[in-house]
């Protein structure tokens, strides 16, 4: 494994039954990057992360995370090596209140000792603080963007050294966007933080990733240059061209 490289995919294989998605996907994660994920829908992004995550089987490959290989272990396993996840859709618990949602979150991490959540909770809502005022409110009741920063944040509080983002732009009003961006630059910058992005929205990518590859029918394909995320005609181009 490189040394620079802190998760290594290689030949990636995977899908749904006999629905075969990921067809030999292969590519590297530097320590403390943003790596996008480009690709029009069907391409095989959020298969890739679910694949990565555990939630589905490598068929074949290879899955390395700091050196060790992953593509065999279980979900929760993954999850205490470093790896969080924010899936497309956000999907937090809707009849859990805020504080619940972010407890369950962390429980694993502090082995299920109340403390070690109540100390977790508390960090994670330094981080946050606009959830303080949502604690006790239901995830449900939330907005699109409260519940993508609750998503985030549950995500976090199992303090990931790889955080895998799946569309977390979707259905939010470009104000939060923003705000996420910043986010997510301040948490690289103070926790090393290193990011797996999947995305549409070219300028929120754009402004938070240091590469950019493009996944064409389950595959990896060439690398974008950052200057040509600008520019949606040259992004077409790009795909176009794998």
């Amino acid at each position: 494994m490189s040394d620079t490289a802190m998760m290594e995919v290689a030949e990636l294989v995977s899908g749904y039954g006999r629905i075969g998605v990921l067809r030999g996907a292969s590519f590297a994660v530097v320590r403390g990057e943003c790596l996008g994920i480009l690709g029009h829908n069907g391409m095989g992004k959020t298969t890739l992360l679910r694949t990565i995550m555990g939630l589905l089987a490598c068929q074949s490959g290879r899955i390395r995370f700091e050196g060790r290989a992953i593509e065999r272990l279980a979900t929760h396993q993954r999850a205490r090596l470093g790896l969080g996840y924010v899936p497309q859709g956000r999907q937090i618990f809707p009849a859990l209140t805020v504080r619940e949602n972010l407890l369950f979150g962390g429980i694993a991490k502090s082995g299920g000792a109340k403390s070690g959540a109540d100390d977790i909770l508390a960090r994670i809502l330094g981080d946050f603080p606009e959830l303080k005022r949502l604690l006790d409110r239901p995830g449900g009741a939330l907005s699109g963007g409260e519940q993508q920063l609750l998503a985030l944040a549950r995500a976090l509080c199992g303090k990931p050294r790889l955080l895998l983002l799946d569309e977390p732009t979707e259905g939010i009003q470009p104000s939060i966007i923003a705000a996420m961006s910043e986010r997510l630059h301040d948490l690289r910058a103070r926790y090393g933080l290193s990011i797996l992005l999947v995305e549409q929205n070219l300028d929120f990518i754009r402004g938070l990733a240091n590469r950019a590859l493009l996944i064409h029918r389950g595959q990896i394909g060439r690398e974008i240059p950052p200057a040509a995320l600008a520019d949606p005609t040259l992004v077409e181009e790009f795909i176009a061209a794998v």
